[in-house]
């Protein structure tokens, strides 16, 4: 459909939709939607619930590492059975590192960023009256529900949760008389998985068919915002590498209740040989990691499209190197479905093949390093306008920065050998992946929340939640890289019966204060976010601004988006402090010019 054909169905579509705007009921409206605005407000608060349970597990089992066999009321109260007396048993601790990790990577952060803010800016950024498909994004948001809620039940049976480490590999997760946690639990676990692929596949198709066919008049591909270039390659990597997941997952629950051998062979559990042939662990661990690196910049790409359309309006200046920042977000996509052999350098990998997997790790840093290049020079000699946005955002350029740099360390076979599977990884990977992206997401909760609720959020609590989040996430994570050299296995729920490890327990306790320090901090943003939706300071409809398209839509929420017609495009997304040759601002005193305003006479488009 042409754009201009979409824009005539789209201004019909829309008279009928104020028709019907005042009779929704609460339930049409509020919780089976099919507006595009509401489900993105579903999957954020839904991921910020979930995002409370998977911290509240770290701080349990952070707690268990710094003080071990310390007696805790608080576990007896939450876990029962599984602390008796207040001791948390090996089960249990396992347990909870295999939830937390699957909630944060899959439920908060994928959830978070692509659930909700695709399906917040795609429409309002592109000039689209909704999604491509209402109700496909109606279901896909509630089969992420259903999936969270099967992935929290299985806390809750008798045996417990899947405990096999968020990567569930077999033959731990493919023997349910393995351990306790590879019972119900794993069936849940694997389960709940199922459907939050096809959710996202839903979803992700969702996003792709909205960004190629229901531009605006005049929105070319090159006049696109980096979010919704972002969110766009995000589902094309997701639509790529989640089916792979699916299929190992699909393997793994015929190897546990159909006897089948996909990934088991010569197995014996107390004496017994089990009648296993054939399979391959190692298959498992292939098909695993070609979802489990793409999922990475599924979940950071959309943060490194929020960071970009943030720093550049809050910097008052065009975001540096358009066409590179697209270029290396193509790059990225491409690249990280060619480097999952990296996670697997100690599996027995032929020397050659581990040599590749190297060299394509480290030819992904280029266009990461593109992209960081390009936020510094964005803010180099900016108007700077310190908001708590821009705050997480510098915050994601630094964690990106620090933690990326170990990745070069962990993606050359010969020194990963040295450091897999200790804390040097856990110290790695939160910072590069698991902090950048929820800086990323808070990032944009800040910037988008007027448009998302149409109140303020208060700044001052805003800078509070940024500094203590900022200064306990380094206190976390920095000294976890310097345990993990020394060592120190992740996954272990106690080390006092390595006396080498001694020296290391104070560093131990030191991580765990700053964990629960930053978990505290998070209180403060959820009652700020909470509070402010019914108490929040009234928002003007462009209280950044900003040049793109989502200002211009009214604060007030209606079908459609837009009173009347679509806004045209007439130029790239990022004019800010532009001049005329005069040395003026071709909107008189105003220091940026939105999208819908066409080029003034001898006004050239600007487009890096």
């Amino acid at each position: 459909m042409s754009a201009v054909g979409h824009a005539t169905v789209a201004h019909a579509h829309d008279d009928h939709g104020h028709d019907h705007h005042h009779e929704q009921t609460f339930i049409t409206k509020y919780i089976f939607s099919t507006d595009h605005k509401m489900i993105a407000k579903q999957y954020l608060i839904t991921g910020l619930l979930m995002g409370i349970v998977g911290i509240a597990m770290s701080v349990l089992f952070r707690m268990q590492l710094a003080w071990p066999e310390e007696s805790f009321w608080i576990f007896e109260a939450l876990l029962g059975k599984w602390a008796p007396d207040g001791v948390m048993t090996p089960e249990i601790y396992l347990a909870l590192v295999t939830i937390h990790g699957t909630i944060m990577v899959f439920f908060v952060l994928t959830a978070g960023l692509s659930g909700t803010f695709s399906n917040l800016l795609i429409p309002l950024q592109i000039g689209a009256r909704d999604m491509a498909s209402g109700f496909l994004n109606m279901i896909s948001y509630w089969l992420f529900f259903l999936s969270s809620v099967v992935m929290l039940s299985s806390l809750f049976v008798e045996a417990g949760p899947a405990s096999a480490g968020w990567t569930i590999y077999p033959p731990l997760s493919a023997l349910p008389q393995a351990i306790g946690g590879s019972g119900m639990g794993m069936t849940l676990w694997l389960s709940s998985m199922a459907i939050f692929i096809a959710s996202s596949l839903m979803g992700s198709l969702n996003y792709i068919v909205t960004v190629i066919n229901l531009r605006t008049v005049g929105m070319s591909m090159t006049r696109l915002p980096l979010t919704i270039w972002a969110f766009f390659v995000t589902a094309i990597i997701g639509v790529v590498s989640f089916p792979v997941l699916l299929s190992a997952a699909l393997l793994l629950i015929m190897d546990r209740s159909f006897g089948t051998s996909f990934f088991l062979s010569d197995i014996f559990i107390q004496g017994e040989v089990l009648a296993h042939q054939g399979g391959s662990p190692v298959l498992f661990e292939h098909l695993f990691w070609f979802l489990g690196h793409p999922e990475v910049y599924i979940v950071i790409l959309p943060a490194m499209g929020l960071v970009s359309e943030i720093m550049a309006t809050n910097s008052r200046k065009p975001i540096f190197g358009y066409r590179a920042m697209i270029a290396s977000i193509l790059a990225i996509a491409f690249l990280s479905t060619i480097v999952w052999g990296h996670h697997m350098f100690i599996s027995g990998m032929n020397p050659f093949l581990g040599s590749v997997f190297t060299f394509t790790t480290l030819l992904i840093a280029i266009p990461s390093a593109v992209k960081a290049f390009n936020w510094i020079t964005t803010l180099w000699k900016g108007n700077l306008q310190m908001n708590p946005a821009m705050l997480f955002s510098i915050g994601f350029v630094s964690t990106f920065i620090t933690g990326g740099l170990t990745g070069i360390i962990l993606g050359d076979s010969t020194l990963d050998i040295n450091v897999h599977d200790t804390y040097f990884v856990i110290a790695h990977f939160h910072l590069v992946m698991g902090i950048s992206a929820l800086y990323g997401l808070l990032a944009g909760v800040y910037h988008w929340f007027p448009k998302m609720f149409g109140r303020m959020m208060n700044k001052n609590l805003g800078f509070v939640h940024f500094w203590v989040t900022a200064i306990g996430a380094y206190g976390v994570f920095f000294p976890m890289h310097f345990i993990g050299m020394a060592g120190l296995p992740r996954r272990y729920y106690t080390n006092t019966a390595f006396p080498y490890f001694d020296d290391l327990a104070d560093v131990n306790v030191v991580i765990t204060v700053f964990a629960i320090i930053t978990a505290g901090v998070q209180l403060v943003f959820l009652w700020n976010f909470f509070s402010s939706i019914f108490f929040g300071k009234k928002a003007p409809m462009n209280p950044w601004n900003a040049t793109t398209l989502e200002w211009t839509a009214p604060v007030e929420h209606i079908h459609g988006n837009w009173y009347g017609e679509i806004p045209s495009v007439y130029r790239w997304p990022y004019d800010y402090s532009k001049v005329n040759e005069n040395g003026e601002y071709p909107i008189p005193g105003q220091d940026f010019v939105p999208q819908h305003v066409p080029l003034q006479e001898g006004e050239e488009e600007m487009n890096h």
